[in-house]
C-alpha cells in the first residue's frame, strides 16, 4: 500500500472554483465512507479548510488510485470532473509526506505562518479516527504532521513570517494603521459562530473593540461564545448574540463586520449593505471623512456649487434618458451621446452657450483631421504627436466607514460591495492576492529543512515498520522449531529432570536468539534505507516465511494500534 493525495487549494485553483468545491461537514463524512469502500483505498482522511480541499488515502495501485480518487472529489464537491481536473495536484509517497509536513507548518498556507491549520489536521485527524477510516498509515502521518507543526513554530520564528487568517484580514482593513489603535473602541459584528468566527471575535476583542455582536443561526451558540468573550481572561469586552435576521439592523450599527459561516450562498448581498449604509443615520463620522455630496444638495467636490439640472432650462440633455443613480455631470449618463450634443451640454454648464450649427461644422472639420492624420500614418509610419496625453484623473472615493471581512468558502458576502462607497470589503481573493508579495522570514528557510528531516525520518521508519512483520514472522518460526526440538528431547530423555530441561531450554534459546540478532537489526537498517522495501521480500524468501504468517502478524498490529487509539 502506497500513500497518495489528490487534492486543490488556493495555490492551484481560482477562489471561484474553490467556492463552489467546498465541503459540508456532512459531504466530508461521506466522502470518506465511499473512498474507503473504493477498490484501491483502504485507508482516507479528508483536510478541508477554507482554501483548500484533500483527500489522502493509502492505495494499492497509483493510476487507479488518482483516477478514483479524483472522481469522488468531483462527485461530492457538486464540480464536474472536467472542470476540475485542471486545478487538481497529485502527491505520492515521499511528496505526500512532505507536503502535509509543510501544510501543518504553514509554508502551503494563503498567510504562511498561520498556526490555525494545526486545529484544522486535528480536527481531521480525530473525524477518521471516529469513523474508523484512517489505519496505521495515515493515523500515524496526521499525529507526526502534528508534531512537525510544533515543532517549527516552537523552534523557528516562522510566527513572524505570518499570522492567522483573521489577524492578516484586520491588517488588510487597518491599510497601515495599527490593528490595535484601527479597532480601539469599534463595534464589531460577527456572523457565524464556528471555530473561524470564534478567532475572529477573540482576535477583535483582544484588539480593544468596545462592543461584539455574535449572529448565528443556532441562537445557543452564538450566546455561548458571547458569554466566553464576556467572562474569558484575556478578552475584557461586552459581547451579546443575535439571531440572524437581525443582521441588517446590527450593519446600521457596526463599525467592522467579520463573517465565516458554512453557508452555500450568500449572506449579505450587496443590496443589504447598501441599505445599512443608507440607515445609518450618520453618513459623516468627524476627523474620518467628508462625504461626496448628492448632487445639486451642496458643495461638490473640489469646492464649485453644483445646480440641479431636474429643473433648468435650457440643459442639451435629455434628463429623462439619464440612468437613475447617475449624477449628469458622470461619464456614465452621457455615455453614447454624439459630440457635439456633449459640447454643448459642456458649455451650457459653464454659462456659455454654444451655437448647434457650430457644433456640426466643427465634428465635420474633426472629421476631414482625422482623415488627414491616416494619410500621414500612411505614409510616414506613426502618426504625429501634438502633446502629452493628459494624466487621469483618479476617482474620488470616500473613507470607509464600514469594513467588512469575508472569511468564508464560497463567500459570505456579495462581492459587488467592493463598489459601494465608504464601504471597505476584505475577502478571501484580495487575501490571496494581498499574501502573494508579502515577504517571508528568514526562518522560513530553517522551517523547510526542518520538513525535509522530518520527511526522511518520517519515511525511514515507514519503510523499517513495514519489514517488522516479517522479522516478527521470522522469530515466531524460530521460536516455534526451539519448542519442537525441546519437546523431541523429552521424548528421548523421559528422565530428564526440570533443572536440566530448563537449562537445556535456555541454552537452544540463546544460540537461536545470536544467529538471528544480528540478521534482523541489519536488515531494519537496511529497509529503512531508499529503496529498503525489497528486503523483506528476501528474508520471506531466504527463510521461506509463509506469507499469511506476516499478514496476520501485520493485522495483529493494526488491531492493537485502533485499541490503543480508542483508549486514548
Amino acid at each position: 500500500m502506497s500513500l497518495l493525495v489528490v487534492g486543490l487549494s488556493h495555490r492551484s485553483a481560482p477562489v471561484s472554483v474553490l467556492e463552489r468545491a467546498t465541503l459540508s461537514a456532512d459531504a466530508q463524512i461521506k466522502l470518506l465512507q465511499d473512498t474507503v469502500a473504493a477498490e484501491p483505498a483502504g485507508e482516507a482522511a479528508v483536510l478541508a479548510t477554507c482554501n483548500r480541499i484533500e483527500l489522502y488515502a493509502d492505495v494499492d495501485k497509483f493510476h487507479a488510485g488518482v483516477a478514483e480518487l479524483s472522481t469522488l472529489l468531483a462527485q461530492h464537491s457538486g464540480v464536474g470532473l472536467e472542470e476540475l481536473t485542471p486545478y487538481l495536484y497529485v502527491h505520492y509517497e515521499d511528496r505526500a509526506v512532505h507536503h502535509l509536513f509543510s501544510v501543518a507548518c504553514g509554508l502551503d498556507s494563503m498567510v504562511v505562518g498561520e498556526g490555525q491549520i494545526l486545529g484544522q489536521i486535528k480536527d481531521s485527524l480525530a473525524t477518521t479516527q471516529e469513523l474508523h477510516t484512517a489505519g496505521r498509515l495515515l493515523n500515524d502521518l496526521f499525529q507526526q504532521a502534528l508534531r512537525v507543526g510544533k515543532r517549527a513554530h516552537s523552534e523557528t520564528g516562522i510566527d513572524r513570517a505570518g499570522q492567522s487568517l483573521v489577524s492578516f484580514g484586520l491588517e488588510q482593513l487597518a491599510v497601515g494603521t495599527p490593528v490595535d489603535t484601527w479597532a480601539r473602541g469599534k463595534k464589531a459584528l460577527v456572523i457565524g459562530a464556528g471555530s473561524m468566527s470564534s478567532l475572529a471575535a477573540a482576535t477583535l476583542a483582544r484588539a480593544g473593540v468596545a462592543e461584539i455582536v455574535i449572529a448565528n443561526r443556532t441562537i445557543d451558540r452564538a450566546e455561548r461564545l458571547a458569554q466566553i468573550l464576556t467572562e474569558g481572561d484575556d478578552t475584557h469586552v461586552l459581547a451579546r448574540a443575535v439571531p440572524m435576521d437581525s443582521v441588517p439592523v446590527e450593519l446600521t450599527r457596526a463599525d467592522v463586520a467579520v463573517s465565516c459561516t458554512g453557508a452555500t450562498g450568500l449572506v449579505l448581498a450587496a443590496e443589504t449593505i447598501a441599505a445599512a449604509m443608507d440607515g445609518r443615520g450618520v453618513v459623516a463620522q468627524p476627523g474620518v471623512y467628508e462625504p461626496p455630496p448628492r448632487f445639486g444638495s451642496g458643495a461638490a467636490p473640489g469646492g464649485t456649487h453644483a445646480r440641479s439640472l431636474a429643473g433648468e432650462e435650457n440643459c442639451p440633455l435629455d434628463l429623462a434618458a439619464v440612468q437613475p443613480g447617475f449624477s449628469v455631470m458622470g461619464e456614465a449618463a452621457v455615455a453614447g451621446m454624439d459630440a457635439a450634443t456633449l459640447e454643448q451640454h459642456a458649455t451650457w454648464v459653464d454659462n456659455g452657450t454654444v451655437d448647434h450649427r457650430e457644433a456640426v461644422r466643427r465634428t465635420e472639420v474633426d472629421a476631414e483631421l482625422i482623415t488627414a492624420l491616416a494619410a500621414t500614418a500612411a505614409t510616414a509610419g506613426r502618426i504625429p504627436e501634438r502633446r502629452r496625453p493628459e494624466p487621469v484623473p483618479s476617482v474620488w472615493r470616500p473613507e470607509p466607514v464600514l469594513f467588512l471581512l469575508d472569511l468564508a468558502m464560497p463567500r459570505d458576502i456579495d462581492a459587488a460591495v467592493h463598489r459601494l462607497a465608504g464601504v471597505r470589503l476584505v475577502d478571501i481573493e484580495s487575501l490571496a492576492e494581498a499574501s502573494a508579495d508579502a515577504p517571508m522570514a528568514a526562518d522560513v528557510d530553517q522551517v523547510r529543512r526542518i520538513v525535509s528531516d522530518e520527511v526522511e525520518a518520517f519515511g525511514a521508519a515507514l519503510r523499517a515498520a513495514h519489514i517488522t512483520p516479517t522479522v516478527v514472522a521470522l522469530r515466531t518460526m524460530a521460536a516455534d522449531v526451539v519448542a519442537n526440538e525441546i519437546a523431541r528431547l523429552e521424548g528421548r530423555l523421559p528422565g530428564l529432570d526440570d533443572k536440566h530441561r530448563a537449562e537445556i531450554t535456555q541454552t537452544v534459546r540463546r544460540v537461536v536468539d545470536k544467529l538471528l540478532h544480528a540478521p534482523t537489526v541489519r536488515v531494519k537498517q537496511l529497509a529503512a534505507e531508499p529503496g529498503g522495501a525489497g528486503y523483506a521480500d528476501a528474508l520471506r524468501t531466504l527463510f521461506d516465511l509463509d506469507q499469511e504468517t506476516v499478514a496476520s502478524v501485520s493485522r495483529a498490529e493494526d488491531s492493537t494500534s485502533k485499541k490503543d487509539r480508542g483508549s486514548a
